[in-house]
C-alpha cells in the first residue's frame, strides 16, 4: 500500500498526516519531498502524524531522520505524534526517541509548538 499524505495547517503548524507504510522506494522519496517542499515554502513548524502508519522499515527511519535534519538545517522544528506501539518500540530500539521530539496526540504537538513560538 502506497503512503498517503494529507497536509493541513493548525494554529500556524503544518500537520502532515501519514497513512500507510514508510518503506524503501516511492514512499520514502515522497515523504522527503513533501517535507522539503514545506520548508521551501517557509514553514517552520511541522508535525508528522503517524497515527495511520502501518509499517516503517530502515529506509523509512532514514527518511524520517533526513526530514528532521532538513528541518533543523532550515531553522524549523519537526515533531512526531500519535506513535503506535510498534513505532514507539522501533524508535526506542534504535535510540531515535532521543533524536525526535514526540507528542502523544496531534493536539499536544500543536500546543507545544505554539508555546515554543510565544516563549
Amino acid at each position: 500500500m502506497a503512503l498517503k499524505m494529507t497536509s493541513r495547517e493548525v494554529e500556524g503548524v503544518v500537520v502532515l498526516g501519514l497513512d500507510g507504510r514508510i518503506v524503501l522506494g516511492e514512499e520514502t522519496i515522497a515523504l522527503r519531498d513533501s517535507v522539503k517542499a514545506l520548508l521551501t515554502e517557509g514553514k517552520k513548524k511541522i508535525v508528522l502524524d503517524l497515527k495511520y502508519v502501518t509499517m516503517i522499515d530502515s529506509s523509512g527511519l532514514g527518511a524520517m531522520v533526513s526530514c528532521h535534519s532538513s528541518a533543523k538545517a532550515a531553522g524549523a522544528t519537526l515533531r512526531l505524534c500519535n506513535l503506535g506501539t510498534r513505532t514507539n518500540e522501533l524508535l526506542q530500539m534504535t535510540k531515535l526517541l532521543t533524536v525526535f521530539e514526540v507528542s502523544d496526540t496531534e493536539v499536544d504537538a500543536v500546543r507545544s509548538m505554539s508555546k515554543s513560538a510565544s516563549a
